[in-house]
Formats: C-alpha cells, sequence, structure tokens
C-alpha cells in the first residue's frame, strides 16, 4: 500500500500541540505517512500552513478537507468542544480518523460518534497516547513478571498545570467545564489511561470534586471570569485486580511534586515521578526496590532500544506510536490502535467519577 495521506484539522507550522507532537512522530514514520492537506479556522491560516509544510492543499474549510479523495487519515488537533462536528463529518465521509482526547464535550457526544465509527467500518483512533509511552509499557512488564509481586495498591498525586486561579485568554475556555477539557478529562483521565495500561481497569470509584477558587484572572487581558472547572479531583477505589486506588489531583503548579505514582505490593514497591501532572506528555522517572533490597529505591530504565528512532519530546514519542498502530490497522485490518470503543469506555468512567462527586 502507499502511503496514507492525512489531512489535518488544526495545524499550526510551529505553535500548539499538532506541532511539537504530532509532526515531529509523524516525520519519523514518513515510510508510512504523508501529511496531504490542511484546514484551520480561515483559509488564510491553513495557506499559510500549507505554505511553510509544502503542503499540496490548503483547504478552505473542513467540509472541504474530508470529502476530498486525496485524504485517507483525518487528524483532529482543535479545540474539544469542536471535536463532534468535525469528527462527524469525517466519519460520514468515509475516512479513517484520529481524535485526540476527549472525544467529545461529554457522554452523549462519545456515544454518538463510537456508533457511527462502527456503522461506517472505518479505522477510528483516540489520542490516548500515555499507555503507548515506552517507560509504561516498562512498567507493565515489570509487573506482569512479578516486581512487586500481588499488587496491594496504587496512590496517586498530579497537578494540572492549568485549572487554578489564573490564565491565559487561549486557555479560558479550559475552565468551562461544559467544554469538556477541565482537569478532570485532560491530565487526569489521560494519566489514568496510563495508570490501567500498567494495573489493569478500574472496577469501582468514589470522588469528591470541589473548587478552590470560583473565578480566574486573564493575564493578558486583566479580565476576571467565572471559572466552573474544579480544582480539586480526590478518587478513592478499586481496580479489579483487588488493588486500593487512591489518587489526588489538584489545579496549578506545586513547587513539590507535579507528579506521584506509586505501586506498592508484596514483594516490592515502584515509584514513578514527573515535573508535570500530564502523564500524556511527561517524562517519567522510574525507581523500585525489592522488600529484600537495604539500598531503598533504586533507578530502574527502560531499554535504551525503546527510544531509539523517536522523537526526544515525550509526548511526540507517545503519538507516534499511535499512528504506528493506526497504519498497520488501515494496511491490514488489525485492531491495535486505540479506538473509539476504548475512548467511550473513559468517557462512561468521567461520567460516573462526576456522578458520584454529586452525590
Amino acid at each position: 500500500m502507499s502511503k496514507i495521506r492525512i489531512g489535518f484539522i488544526g495545524l499550526n507550522p510551529d505553535s500548539h500541540w499538532a506541532a511539537t507532537a504530532h509532526l515531529p512522530a509523524l516525520q519519523t514514520l514518513s515510510d508510512d505517512f504523508e501529511i496531504i492537506g490542511v484546514a484551520n479556522s480561515s483559509l488564510e491560516s491553513a495557506e499559510k500552513t500549507a505554505k511553510a509544510l509544502n503542503l499540496k492543499h490548503a483547504f478552505k474549510d473542513y467540509k472541504e478537507l474530508v470529502q476530498s479523495p486525496d485524504v485517507d487519515l483525518v487528524t483532529v488537533t482543535v479545540k474539544v468542544p469542536y471535536h463532534y462536528e468535525l469528527v462527524k463529518a469525517a466519519l460520514e465521509a468515509g475516512k479513517h480518523i484520529y481524535c485526540e482526547w476527549p472525544l467529545g464535550t461529554g457522554l452523549k457526544e462519545a456515544e454518538e460518534l463510537e456508533a457511527l465509527a462502527k456503522e461506517k467500518g472505518v479505522v477510528a483512533a483516540i489520542g490516548t497516547q500515555m499507555r503507548f509511552a515506552p517507560e509504561v509499557t516498562y512498567l507493565k512488564k515489570l509487573i506482569e513478571e512479578g516486581y512487586v509481586g500481588k499488587v496491594l495498591s496504587t496512590t496517586l498525586i498530579g497537578t494540572g498545570g492549568n485549572w487554578s486561579s489564573e490564565t491565559i485568554s487561549e486557555y479560558y475556555y479550559l475552565f468551562d467545564k461544559k467544554n469538556g477539557a477541565a482537569m478532570l478529562e485532560i491530565p487526569l483521565a489521560h494519566t489514568l489511561v496510563g495508570l490501567a495500561e500498567v494495573l489493569g481497569d478500574i472496577d469501582s470509584v468514589s470522588a469528591n470534586m470541589f473548587s478552590n477558587f470560583d473565578e480566574v484572572k486573564i493575564t493578558d487581558t486583566n479580565e476576571v471570569k467565572p471559572k466552573t472547572a474544579e480544582d480539586q479531583i480526590m478518587l478513592q477505589g478499586r481496580l479489579k485486580s483487588g488493588a486500593a486506588l487512591s489518587v489526588h489531583y489538584r489545579g496549578g503548579v506545586s513547587k513539590g511534586t507535579n507528579l506521584l505514582w506509586e505501586i506498592n505490593g508484596t514483594e516490592g514497591d515502584i515509584q514513578i515521578t514527573a515535573g508535570s501532572g500530564h502523564g500524556q506528555m511527561a517524562a517519567l522517572s522510574i525507581a523500585g526496590a525489592k522488600t529484600t533490597d537495604e539500598e531503598g529505591l533504586k533507578p530502574l530504565t527502560p531499554p535504551a532500544e525503546a527510544l531509539e528512532g523517536w522523537p526526544e519530546f515525550p509526548g511526540a514519542r507517545n503519538v507516534g506510536h499511535i499512528y504506528q498502530r493506526i497504519a498497520e490497522d488501515i494496511k491490514t485490518g488489525s485492531h491495535k490502535a486505540p479506538s473509539f470503543t476504548d475512548g467511550l469506555k473513559w468517557h462512561k468512567l468521567i461520567e460516573s467519577i462526576k456522578n458520584s462527586a454529586k452525590s
């Protein structure tokens, strides 16, 4: 099969997630993929990107892109409130699709898109990329090989970066929870996906969510606007393996711990740390110790070959692993990329967390 031709909805040549993660990933996988064109918020913006990246097409809008016979795969990297409309159009046009997480602003949109993807029979991948991080793959192997013995509990503390008392205009939409892109849906859900990849699915969970701030200062305009997204999220639950689960995510950035994940077992302990609570794009440091070790925790490092040939930025590496699986799915009919059905599972968990917090 020839290269898979990608049409991007939401791509700037030098800024934002598509440029920092997707472009380096696709450059690494240039034997499998070719970016053929782009549709942005305006034709002028699309033309600027197409010129900078030497793309064949600058589409006037997303409708023209999804209908183009030159596009095999549509990648959607715009803000979450626009996912439903764009993804639905791509699916109705019969295109394969890669949509960044979350799939929609809530469970209803996710259910509709998942059902439509099944009906169309296309490869529909969701960007829950932490599960394919080399560090996560390595952690999963350690657990499967019995490094900690039987897993008894896991504890996770993280910061969201945003969702405190200040932001800039561009990111204000994250602070309105009706947009489906708050701390629960973005850093916490992404990181829970990685946790579940290592330790298995969550069986039950109870939640408490609230805010320390009900207003946010927009620093580039000096406006003060309402904030509805919670900045404190606490989960208590149990994994399907029987292990205890405890999670606390807080808004802003900490001078101390921004990501601390511990796995405790009958024969040892593992500790994972990072400078960001966004596990999907953080460089994860791993340390562990057996119960018989007297020296305490010692570094545990994934094999060097797991990182060879991939971009330096962890987010780009992880996105690249999804594209790698998309290529295989399109070419062979396999089902290795995280699908909309996988995404729907996480939307259902988010809904159950919200319902628990309300009660």
